[in-house]
């Protein structure tokens, strides 16, 4: 990884992004899904943050509302001291290029009707508007850059796996040189084989280009491989970040230790003792109220209840919203 800078490249502060929705078929009442309610981070140059969380915590939601593909509800996203989310019309478009997204299905984001030139040329036409022969040139050394054979430049998505479709999405997300990627779970749809190919891929981009990633995942050794800093979201709450070496040999919430005891260990005489949420994962359309994690968590105490926990800095860095950390 390249070294951290001391001013942030990107800071996020109190996203939110709700969803209205009815609260039954025939009623006129609204009630708003929470899926993103008050998180707050920093992103240094060439640094990896990780996200990491179960399914339905609003991981996807986060990265897309700090790109603005999803209009965040409130907040501020700033950009090289920017407002991101204050940018309008033409000066929104052109920041873009600076900001870009590697989508989980390397099927559903590639338009079946384009070659792969066409498509890794997009954001070309879009940005640059280069001379044919120009633009031809950067594609093919673009291909060159993700692993994909220059003479099949014209071929169409169907013909390709998925780990290769994988990288013509990766070669559409820096042909224009971006200095923040969103990795929303890139390698969850492929095999194992392919996703440490493309893990590698990505990570050797990151040397070569000087890109910031904000890695989502649900694989926590994948997490643990290419982040630098790792943070935690329950129920579209941040509860806790950290420095990967910190987070993963000192969990400081109870969700986190939680998802840390449920890894494999593969060795049989090594006895780990795992920790059983017990409950569903509450609705965020009705959140529990005080610290939202209350409901299933093997700590709590009438406190929890009632009180919102700050994330606050419990020391080096180590940041966590809990009443009784570990």
């Amino acid at each position: 990884m390249t070294e951290k800078s001391k001013t942030p490249l990107l800071e996020v502060k109190d996203l939110k992004k709700w969803f209205p929705a009815k609260k039954s078929p025939f009623s006129r009442e609204k009630v708003f899904i929470k899926a993103v309610d008050g998180v707050s981070f920093t992103l240094n140059e060439g640094e990896t943050l990780g996200v990491v969380g179960e399914s339905g915590c609003g991981k996807s939601t986060m990265g897309r509302s700090v790109l603005r593909l999803l209009e965040p509800t409130g907040g501020q996203v700033i950009f090289n001291g920017v407002d991101y989310t204050a940018l309008k019309d033409k000066e929104l478009r052109d920041s873009r290029k600076d900001l870009q997204i590697i989508f989980q299905d390397p099927y559903a984001s590639l338009d079946p009707r384009m070659t792969i030139g066409d498509i890794i040329a997009e954001p070309l036409d879009i940005q640059l508007k280069l001379p044919a022969k120009e633009r031809m040139q950067r594609v093919l050394e673009t291909m060159e850059r993700a692993g994909l054979n220059t003479r099949f430049v014209n071929r169409y998505p169907h013909e390709f796996s998925g780990g290769q479709r994988q990288r013509i999405g990766i070669a559409r997300a820096i042909v224009l040189n971006p200095k923040i990627m969103v990795c929303d779970e890139p390698v969850s749809a492929l095999d194992v084989s392919i996703q440490a190919q493309v893990i590698n891929l990505l990570m050797d981009l990151q040397k070569e280009m000087g890109m910031a990633y904000i890695f989502i995942s649900h694989d926590l050794s994948v997490i643990k491989h290419i982040s630098d800093r790792v943070a935690v979201m329950y129920l579209g709450h941040l509860v806790e970040i950290a420095d990967k070496k910190d987070i993963y040999a000192h969990p400081m919430h109870p969700y986190t230790v939680a998802l840390l005891s449920a890894i494999p260990v593969p060795d049989r005489k090594h006895k780990k003792e795992k920790i059983v949420l017990e409950g569903d994962l509450p609705s965020p359309a009705n959140p529990p109220s005080g610290c939202v994690f209350h409901t299933r968590c093997y700590k709590a105490q009438d406190i929890c209840k009632t009180e919102v926990p700050e994330l606050k800095d419990c020391g080096n860095g180590h940041c966590c919203a809990c009443h009784f950390p570990e």
